[in-house]
């Protein structure tokens, strides 16, 4: 995964001039967000860590502004302490962005006691969200144990955060509530389907696949919360919205999220089906006619390491999307957009949270790493998280 490599100094000038430039703000909870995707691509973390961070910090930010609103505190200076407080504890080496941010922050609130009430607030809300996650599983070890037989070579990377699926969700019952059924029959005619797909379109040098397709793929090569939250910031930054309703609003994207990928990375786990790469180069031992093996294929882009099925970028995706559209209430929804460090910042733009759904699950089959039941099954999880997010945190 790429990562952006921003010097911490460069990181520590554009946090505080956010905060110090009133013609260029959204709100508070909005910038706040922006920021916190930022100083998270700064600590270099992988994307389930990220998303956790993500979920606690937004938890911690939507308390602050409630708590500060009945205590006629400032919730600005509420939503400056929770995430000094929040974001302090989770990523500590950087606390000097951090610091920045909340000093900045604090300047554009008068002194008095609604500000000194604020912070308080602020504080206590982000304390006690993380002593709620303070056993959430996410420091459970690492132990996958890779199928094999006595004697038999099994690769020696390590495969990613199987240990995410023991983790406590925000809104589930359990990591399994959504678990989908199992990906096709290696006999049936549909996995044929799915694999001539992947194999013709998704190959680094596929010639059926097109420009703005290979655009895409790598756009989406991308995963930290932020490509997500940059959708999001389409809704949040329109006019006559308040703090508290973008406060609910990333709140319960975050929250989603992070059980999403609680949710499909038990699927993965469960079912351990193989990823396109392996599938195409032993097509000839997978009982099904229909597929042909090619010995020397190759992905557009770097498998992930751990299953394939099911999709992950399209969980994340639905789940988003499905809030969007419920955060709209049946009107229209706006533009969305957001831009990605893999294709260089370019920004993407889509009129519909379906054809935002549709370009990310697209964009794995045309990376060449994952099949299109995948993201089908990932996609209906994450309406179905999604709708469970906006049921629970979405109404005031």
């Amino acid at each position: 995964m790429k990562m952006n490599r921003t010097p911490l100094v460069i990181g520590i000038l554009s946090i505080a001039a956010a905060f110090a430039t009133p013609q260029v703000r959204a709100d508070a909870v909005t910038d706040w967000n922006t920021k916190s995707g930022e100083l998270i691509t700064e600590a270099k973390m992988g994307t389930p860590p990220a998303v956790r961070v993500m979920a606690i910090v937004q938890t911690a930010a939507l308390q602050a502004v409630d708590a500060a609103q009945k205590a006629n505190a400032s919730p600005e200076a509420a939503l400056a302490a929770a995430h000094r407080v929040s974001l302090t504890r989770l990523m500590p080496a950087q606390q000097p962005a951090i610091d920045a941010a909340y000093q900045a922050a604090l300047n554009g609130v008068a002194d008095g006691a609604a500000r000194t009430q604020g912070i308080a607030t602020g504080e206590a809300a982000a304390q006690g969200v993380l002593a709620a996650r303070l056993d959430d599983g996410a420091a459970t070890p690492e132990a996958y144990r890779p199928k094999t037989s006595p004697g038999a070579y099994v690769p020696t990377a390590p495969v990613a955060v199987s240990q995410w699926a023991q983790r406590k969700p925000w809104l589930l019952s359990s990591a399994a509530q959504f678990r989908p059924a199992p990906p096709p029959a290696l006999n049936s005619a549909e996995w044929a389907r799915d694999f001539d797909e992947v194999r013709t379109l998704g190959a680094k040098a596929a010639s059926r696949r097109t420009a703005e397709q290979t655009d895409a793929a790598r756009f989406w090569d991308y995963s930290l919360p932020a490509i997500y939250h940059g959708v999001v910031q389409s809704v949040a930054k329109q006019p006559q919205r308040d703090l508290a309703r973008n406060a609910r609003l990333f709140a319960a994207v975050a929250q989603a999220m992070d059980d999403a990928l609680i949710a499909v990375i038990e699927a993965k786990y469960h079912y351990q089906f193989w990823r396109p790469v392996t599938a195409i180069r032993n097509g000839d031992i997978d009982s099904n006619d229909a597929t042909t093996r090619d010995p020397a294929w190759t992905s557009l882009i770097d498998s992930p390491m751990h299953p394939e099925y099911p999709s992950g970028h399209s969980i994340l995706a639905a789940s988003v999307a499905t809030l969007i559209d419920a955060d709209a209430k049946g009107g229209a929804v706006p533009e969305l957009s957001t831009s990605s460090p893999t294709a260089k910042g370019a920004t993407r733009r889509w009129q519909r949270t379906d054809d935002f759904v549709r370009e990310v699950s697209d964009s794995r089959i045309h990376g060449g790493i994952h099949f299109r039941s995948a993201t089908n099954a990932a996609e209906a999880m994450g309406r179905r998280i999604g709708a469970l997010a906006a049921q629970r945190l979405l109404q005031p």
